[in-house]
């Protein structure tokens, strides 16, 4: 008679421990609380009549038990893993799931995915917007962007967009409160506030931007706050305030008159847009076509940041476009807000063309 097998999520969880030599970040990867993981990995060991790790202050380490143990298991489920991965590159392979912030989508990849899926006609794209880092493992995600400074562990990166911060305002905003040609005008403004800048990813706030416009002693706390960069953004663009805004999120609004950049002071931060999946998965054609289709994008933005010499190329196994994009790249002339209250466009005028 067969004996009998130990669940397969204990034996799961110790293939996992044992790669990573942590509980954490095993944890982390099956999508589990360290606490549930250990007690798995202690029900084996119950099961097994065998202990499994040596369990140290900070460290753990396999026992001679564990040593047997573990090849046959990381041998087993790389398997299963690449089975798997074969069969929905067969019968799922035109869907194309990716992970984003929602300001980053609302703001610059919503508005440019278009350019993609015209060059993608038979791929289905999902775009899971989140502020929380994706699991590659369980989320069925492909693909994600990051707002982060790396490094990456077991993950393809590429840095493709670089995060500068710089007011931006509602040319009738201006109309209504006068010029805006100092930091010292920002006193008459009502301000708005992206909480999401300084608190969730590190980047300059307003107290940064006036301390190196030499202007720190001014006090901007009051305003509107907001905890999404799209949300706070669109309160800019209806003339609720003068924002502090990433660059990059902001600039089609600049370039379509929306929105102007009073001053050309920016702020810079070591984050950056990471363009991120698992490794050896930038090599399938989905993955492949986007991350060149996305540093594409940055480059004609005109705020690309790469790597390496090598990172702005497509990912290997990208296919070239069938069809280029109808943007041209650009040098990024970008519009700075006139000193005086400019006269507001006719209606039916477009604003004129930066690119």
């Amino acid at each position: 008679m067969a004996k009998l097998l130990p669940p397969l999520n204990a034996l799961r969880a110790f293939e996992a421990t044992a790669r990573h030599e942590s509980f954490s970040r095993a944890a982390d990867e099956l999508n589990v609380t360290p606490a549930a993981l250990s007690h798995q990995v202690a029900g084996l060991e119950s099961f097994l009549g065998e202990r499994l790790f040596n369990r140290n202050a900070r460290s753990i380490s396999l026992t001679p038990a564990g040593e047997v143990l573990y090849p046959g298991l990381n041998a087993a489920f790389l398997q299963i893993r690449q089975s798997v991965e074969r069969l929905l590159d067969t019968f799922d392979g035109q869907i194309l799931v990716v992970s984003a912030p929602p300001g980053f989508t609302a703001k610059w990849l919503a508005p440019r995915l278009h350019h993609f899926l015209s060059n993608q006609p038979d791929l289905d794209v999902r775009i899971s917007a989140t502020q929380t880092f994706a699991n590659f493992v369980g989320d069925g995600v492909d693909v994600a962007i990051r707002n982060a400074t790396g490094p990456f562990p077991g993950l393809w990166a590429r840095k493709f967009l670089a995060i500068e911060t710089l007011p931006v305002v509602a040319p009738r905003l201006i109309e209504q409160y006068g010029p805006l040609d100092t930091p010292a005008d920002l006193v008459r403004f009502p301000i708005i506030h992206d909480d999401s800048l300084g608190r969730m990813f590190g980047l300059p706030t307003w107290i940064d931007w006036l301390k190196a416009a030499g202007a720190g002693n001014l006090d901007l706390g009051r305003g509107l706050h907001f905890s999404s960069a799209d949300h706070a953004i669109e309160a800019a663009l209806e003339g609720a305030g003068v924002l502090l805004a990433p660059k990059a999120l902001a600039l089609d609004d600049v370039r379509l008159g929306r929105l102007v950049m009073p001053f050309a002071l920016t702020i810079s931060s070591n984050r950056s847009f990471h363009v991120v999946c698992p490794e050896g998965h930038e090599t399938r054609p989905k993955v492949a076509a986007f991350c060149a289709w996305v540093l594409e994008e940055a480059a004609k933005q005109g705020l690309a940041c790469s790597d390496s010499s090598d990172a702005a190329k497509p990912a290997d196994g990208a296919k070239r476009s069938r069809k280029r994009a109808a943007i041209a790249p650009e040098n990024d002339p970008t519009p700075i807000a006139p000193a005086k209250a400019a006269p507001r466009p006719r209606r039916g005028r477009a604003p004129p063309a930066s690119r």
